[in-house]
């Protein structure tokens, strides 16, 4: 059977045969959509009806995270069935070879008589759903009618509260069944229990931490972590293993190992990393592949010879442009507090290949690489890219990457930007069809988008960045509650609003011994909320000029600084953290 892809062509067809679309939403590393592939749609029955009756479209759900959201109806696989027009009629999960061959004729014979008729037979029933849809809430509509309450830290308090309230108190995480870590609520806890003393946000912190490392989503034998687990004591998990997942949780572990010290949290940090490194790390391009697929055998091997002699899971190859940023900012985090130049190296060749492969003046990111770059202007690619290039400028000292900081950020505001405030998740295409017209908003990307405006913001001095954070955080301030725990990333985005983060700024030479010492100093301890750039009067005259600080006399001096207030300076490391402590 020919599968066509999402485009012009397609519809066409399906126009000029007047007959329905089935678009197959499909993830590489899903056991059941590899199911529903190699044993119902292989089927030559099946083949037969769906090659007579039906356009066949497939997509791979994170190549295409426009389409993902507008059709995949409770995860994956989904089989959406949308008229000649790219409007969708109805959708099922998994069927087998029986209940597909009654849908493919129920279809059919009702497109015949106008598509209410299918709506109203697709509305009967539903069948089984064997996989659970993604670990965040789904992108909102653009909610152009939802009243803005005023920005307060009263958001952040009743985060607080849900993430609290929704925790399991045993095993940590959240979640009665399926268990996902989400690591923004643990950086959230960490954040609140730096800030107020918490306890229970320390203690949840801690355990979910403690119990996803001695958990089976933990792999202890080569590193990182598997997708989710199937019960609640983090057993029993599915077995594929992601880029941006492991990301995001190694970022955390490292965080806090940094916060409180514990070993054990280190060596998890560590083994994620040299996992990712050794299976997934493409050496052409040194980006990083996307996934790798799910073995449950191979996961249960104990040592390392006999999963040698099994052989690993293969590697979708895809490099997709949001996950490595992501990684980028986990490299960069493990290399200051990991003190390994190795974390760094990987970063900055990671951002090097993102800004000559996937960068487009006038489209700004691509989505994915499979050789040629594909998908340009999804929020999520911009957002993560441009808080990379923010990290790198801290982490690395590498201030050639603001730059082209200024460069995305002018490009999201200018393209994506609503008119409501906040970012729409896809630029405008005056040319696309069914789900694609309506451009929606996600909570989540919004915030990670307004966290990196608003420490772009302090890092060049342009209240613009600051100014467009704010209208994007206070869009959802009416809707923000609907989702509880999910948005911590949101709530920690307003948190920075309200709570000036220490900024140490560094004058001196870059590659000057002092100078280094001084950047580290002020970037090892734990600090929830900090601002650490290098300016070097040579290189950075415009960047010197905003700051209004005095040239040091004799060598690099740091200078700590709380909003419009200065604090105190210093060219001794040793006393650097006491001073920021201090403020």
């Amino acid at each position: 059977m020919e599968w066509l892809d999402w485009n012009d062509d397609a519809f066409a067809t399906a126009r000029s045969r007047h007959c329905p679309v089935l678009l197959f939403v499909k993830a590489g590393w899903c056991r059941w959509c590899r199911e529903l592939e190699d044993s119902v749609l292989s089927d030559p029955e099946i083949e037969r009806r769906i090659g007579a009756d039906f356009v066949a479209i497939r997509v791979d759900k994170d190549r295409r995270p426009d389409i993902d959201p507008r059709y995949t109806m409770g995860g994956w696989p989904t089989l959406a069935w949308l008229d000649e027009n790219g409007e969708i009629l109805g959708a099922d999960n998994f069927l087998d070879r029986q209940e597909l061959s009654k849908r493919l004729a129920e279809v059919s014979r009702g497109y015949a008589m106008g598509s209410a008729a299918v709506r109203e037979q697709l509305s009967r029933g539903k069948f089984p759903q064997p996989e659970i849809s993604s670990e965040a809430p789904r992108a909102s509509k653009a909610a152009l009618g939802v009243h803005q309450v005023e920005l307060s830290l009263d958001i952040v308090q009743k985060v607080s509260a849900s993430v609290l309230e929704t925790a399991d108190p045993i095993y940590g995480g959240w979640g009665k069944q399926h268990k996902f870590p989400h690591p923004e609520a643990i950086d959230f806890a960490l954040l609140r229990w730096s800030q107020t003393g918490d306890s229970q946000m320390l203690d949840l912190a801690r355990r979910t931490l403690r119990k996803m490392q001695g958990g089976e989503i933990h792999d202890q034998v080569q590193g990182g972590f598997y997708r989710y687990a199937t019960r609640p004591d983090w057993s029993v998990p599915n077995t594929e293993k992601m880029l941006d997942s492991n990301a995001q949780r190694l970022f955390i572990y490292i965080e806090a190992y940094q916060a409180l010290g514990d070993e054990e949290f280190k060596d998890t940090a560590l083994a994620g990393l040299e996992w990712l490194d050794s299976a997934l790390r493409d050496p052409e391009t040194h980006g990083y592949w996307g996934s790798q697929d799910a073995d449950s055998e191979y996961a249960k091997l104990g040592n390392l010879e006999e999963r040698s002699r099994r052989g690993a899971p293969a590697c979708d190859r895809t490099i997709f442009t949001n996950w490595n940023a992501m990684l980028v900012s986990t490299f960069l985090k493990a290399s200051v507090v990991l003190k390994s130049n190795k974390w760094r190296d990987r970063a900055i060749d990671v951002l090097d290949f993102l800004l000559a492969e996937m960068w487009d003046d006038e489209k700004g990111m691509h989505h994915y690489f499979d050789g040629r770059r594909h998908l340009p202007g999804m929020l999520s690619d911009q957002a993560y890219t441009l808080r990379a290039l923010v990290n790198a400028a801290q982490f690395a000292g590498e201030n050639r990457f603001l730059e082209n900081a200024e460069k995305l950020a002018n490009f999201t505001v200018e393209c994506l930007r609503a008119d409501n405030g906040g970012f729409y998740d896809k630029a405008h295409d005056p040319y696309a069809r069914g789900g694609l017209r309506r451009r929606n908003r996600s909570i989540l990307e919004n915030s990670v988008i307004a966290e990196a405006l608003l420490r772009l913001s302090l890092l060049t001095g342009q209240q613009d960045y600051e100014d467009n954070a704010r209208e994007a955080l206070a869009s959802f301030s009416g809707s923000y509650r609907r989702y509880g725990h999910y948005v911590a990333g949101y709530a920690r985005a307003v948190d920075l609003l309200f709570h000036q983060p220490v900024v140490v700024t560094v004058v001196g030479e870059r590659e000057a011994a002092e100078t280094m010492a001084l950047m580290q100093a002020a970037l090892r301890p734990f600090i929830a909320s900090r601002i650490v750039r290098n300016v070097d009067p040579n290189r950075d005259s415009q960047l010197f000029e905003r700051s209004g600080l005095p040239l040091p006399k004799d060598g690099p001096r740091a200078y700590v600084e709380r909003g419009r207030e200065s604090y105190a300076d210093t060219s001794d490391p040793k006393r650097l953290p006491a001073l920021m402590m201090r403020t």
